[in-house]
């Protein structure tokens, strides 16, 4: 008898000391959160996320939609969003490729200061993104010390959108990795498969998931950030101004349904983003399942 037979028989010893009644009590317990947790769930994310994002949409709505389309398709508007698109998803492939092999490296290698690095990874998440935009600007602005000028460029941009998006992959893959079974890798290496063609067969697929959503989560946050670009970025239309920078200057200018429908049109770009991840990631864990 193995020691998980013996393990197994000692689970089942101890469920069947316990009373049928005092057993149900305990999966009702651990099992579900019951009518009360998911009342206080539902009106927490009630007060939290639905009525700010009614009230965002009522507001982007005052002059009807005729209004809103108008005012999202306004010149200015358009330019701003293109921008801010284009940008976010260029940081978003970055950081699947350095994200991925940052991850990789944190997880399948030793070297001097690991630990360090692994900590510095989440200091975009703890660092406020206005102090990023002043640190880019000194190293990148016009009195560069390493002699880059990215000040009011859409480099500039991609360079302080990719610092803040740094850890949503990492973080995604990282935990991936950790609990991949090498010993497929080892298997298909001693078939003679070489180091690409093992990762791309065996190692992709599996992290694939994690890579989508890291991916989603880093555009989200790309397209609605402001702090880290506010600087750096210039704000000049058409060229450098994102979005975020557009709807405070419609704020400014007392245009809020302005304002409002641009935000309600990026909250529905993210959206449709993250789900069309989700639904491809999902997609690749079947037949990842199917495979197997």
């Amino acid at each position: 008898m193995t020691a998980r037979d013996t393990a197994g028989d000692g689970i089942q010893d101890s469920e069947a000391t316990v009373p049928a009644g005092n057993r149900s009590r305990l999966m009702n317990v651990t099992g579900a959160v019951g009518p009360i947790g998911i009342g206080i769930v539902a009106l927490w994310l009630s007060v939290i996320v639905l009525l700010p994002l009614a009230a965002l949409t009522v507001a982007s709505l005052d002059d009807g939609i005729g209004g809103f389309v108008d005012a999202v398709t306004e010149p200015a508007a358009l330019a701003t969003l293109q921008v801010t698109v284009l940008v976010s998803a260029v940081v978003a492939l970055i950081n699947v490729v350095m994200g991925t092999l940052i991850a990789w490296v944190l997880v399948r290698d030793d070297f001097p200061g690991k630990r360090i690095v692994n900590a510095l990874i989440d200091l975009p998440f703890a660092l406020p993104t206005i102090v990023a935009s002043i640190v880019l600007l000194s190293l990148y602005g016009p009195d560069s010390p390493i002699d880059i000028h990215l000040n009011a460029t859409q480099p500039g941009l991609v360079v302080a959108l990719a610092f803040v998006t740094l850890p949503f992959v990492v973080r995604s893959v990282q935990p991936v990795l950790i609990e991949l079974d090498m010993d497929v890798e080892e298997a298909a290496a001693s078939l003679g498969a070489n180091n690409v063609t093992i990762f791309r067969r065996v190692v992709l697929p599996t992290l694939a998931p994690a890579i989508f959503g890291g991916a989603g989560l880093a555009f989200a946050r790309a397209i609605g950030e402001y702090g880290s670009v506010v600087l750096i970025g210039g704000n000049i239309p058409g060229e450098t101004q994102v979005a975020s920078q557009y709807i405070q200057q419609q704020i400014e200018i007392d245009r809020q349904m302005n304002a409002a429908a641009v935000s309600v049109t990026l909250l529905a770009i993210a959206f449709i983003v993250l789900f069309v991840l989700r639904i491809l990631a999902g997609r690749n864990q079947r037949r990842q399942e199917q495979a197997a």
